[in-house]
């Protein structure tokens, strides 16, 4: 079942004018920006980083993106001034928005299996594309054939799925691609900043993640289980089953969310 839009983001963004400072939490890829086959060339929908510097200088509003890309890139391809926080790599990465940076730490047998792993496809990656990353290996296959894809993604689960067993070792899939990886999630993630967010509040201010990947459904039920008022929106062309609240088809719908935003947070009690 579709979620129903309207009258839940209303109610949401009415809860600013009794709240404190709320968060907005956003994933990158497929939400603020729509996908590319090069990855480094994946910049904002038109018209969102305008909206966000708006929220930016408003300073009613902590923003913080939530990416599984590496914190270094995303900030690069956002380009905002100044650079919000970004929890990289699913969230095993803080950049703060100072420039300090926070990695996860992996256990020994942990980093040894993924190390093996990266090598094994730094020489031969199956034909699709491998993304390298601190703490996970990244199998990519968006614009291959039907028939390579598929090749690609059964190469790919063959040797990733032994490797999944170990503790704290994950096997995650999303669009067109698989990662295997250790560490926090986008939900851990979400509720960290959440928790750190609310400490010495006498109520959890109103916060909203917007993604649009599988992977984000870790950070949908997080936010569903805050205390205070919360949205998870899905934002995505077509539409999949989700923990999500609401769907906003991108760009036009997340614009006119950002923009609701922006007017909804003139109430909010700076603090």
């Amino acid at each position: 079942m579709i979620p129903e839009t309207s009258p839940k983001i209303g109610q949401f963004l009415s809860s600013f004018a009794r709240s404190a400072r709320p968060l907005l939490l956003l994933d990158y890829d497929g939400t603020l920006a729509p996908f590319r086959l090069d990855r480094f060339k994946a910049r904002p929908w038109a018209g969102v980083r305008d909206v966000l510097k708006k929220i930016q200088r408003q300073g009613r509003t902590r923003i913080t993106v939530v990416s599984g890309r590496p914190s270094g890139e995303v900030a690069q391809l956002l380009a905002l001034e100044p650079m919000p926080e970004i929890w990289g790599l699913h969230g095993s990465e803080r950049l703060h928005a100072d420039g300090r940076r926070e990695l996860e730490r992996l256990p020994a047998e942990t980093q040894a299996g993924l190390d093996a792993v990266r090598e094994q496809l730094r020489r031969d990656s199956f034909g699709g594309l491998f993304e390298d990353k601190p703490n996970a290996a990244v199998m990519h296959w968006r614009g291959a054939s039907p028939q390579k894809a598929a090749e690609i993604e059964a190469r790919t689960r063959e040797l990733f799925e032994p490797l999944a067993r170990i503790q704290g070792v994950t096997l995650l899939q999303f669009e067109a691609g698989l990662e295997l990886r250790a560490g926090r999630d986008k939900g851990g993630a979400v509720r960290a900043i959440m928790e750190e967010a609310f400490t010495g509040s006498s109520c959890a201010a109103p916060v909203s993640y917007l993604g649009d990947d599988i992977t984000d459904e870790s950070a949908f039920i997080a936010v569903n289980n805050s205390s205070g008022p919360h949205l998870s929106a899905l934002v995505r062309r077509q539409w999949r089953t989700t923990a999500a609240d609401v769907w906003l088809h991108p760009p036009q719908e997340l614009l006119a969310f950002l923009r609701q935003w922006l007017e909804a947070a003139e109430t909010s009690p700076l603090r």
